[in-house]
């Protein structure tokens, strides 16, 4: 085993060792960051995360506020439901969008 600082050693150990670190630090859980992460990436969809967190819109108001097409809204929309940042509810002809507790987390 390579050298280590003893009190890196002693606090590993107390810890539960190399493996128990490892099991604390679990693929699923860093890559469901990168994921999210990754959705947080966008300047719009971070527009969008923050108008939410102001109050629930619709896609015809949201369009109009970011003033861009249908398609590309959509798109956003879709990688921010995606990771369960924004949560969408049909009311009559109207989908209206509103901000998660996950999203409010990482609202700019």
């Amino acid at each position: 085993m390579m050298e280590i600082p003893e009190e890196i050693e002693r606090e590993l150990k107390r810890r539960g060792g190399i493996a128990d670190l490892l099991d604390r630090v679990k693929d699923e859980s860093v890559g469901e960051k990168c994921r999210t992460y990754k959705a947080l990436s966008s300047k719009l969809r971070l527009k969008i995360l923050a108008l939410l967190n102001e109050q629930d819109l619709c896609v015809c108001l949201l369009k109009d506020l970011l003033d861009i097409q249908d398609s590309k809204l959509s798109y956003h929309l879709s990688v921010l439901k995606e990771q369960d940042l924004i949560d969408g509810t049909r009311r009559a002809n109207f989908m209206i969008y509103s901000i998660t507790d996950k999203g409010r987390k990482y609202t700019p």
